[in-house]
């Protein structure tokens, strides 16, 4: 039963857990992981930016 799963593409890496082993990771699956990771990135930078302006408004209205 294993031979037809074996056949099949494998689907990229869709999560990634920081520190799991990858030394049986190829590198498609690398490239696909560094891709989530990115973009998760600027995911987190995106929301950074907007907390810190609107603790900035925040401060701005009470120092006003």
């Amino acid at each position: 039963m294993s031979g037809i799963d074996d056949d099949l593409p494998k689907q990229p890496a869709t999560t990634h857990v920081v520190g799991g082993d990858i030394s049986l990771l190829s590198v498609d699956e690398l490239t696909a992981r560094i891709a989530v990771l990115h973009t998760e990135i600027e995911r987190l930078e995106s929301e950074r930016e907007k907390k810190s302006e609107g603790r900035k408004a925040a401060e701005n209205l009470f120092r006003g």
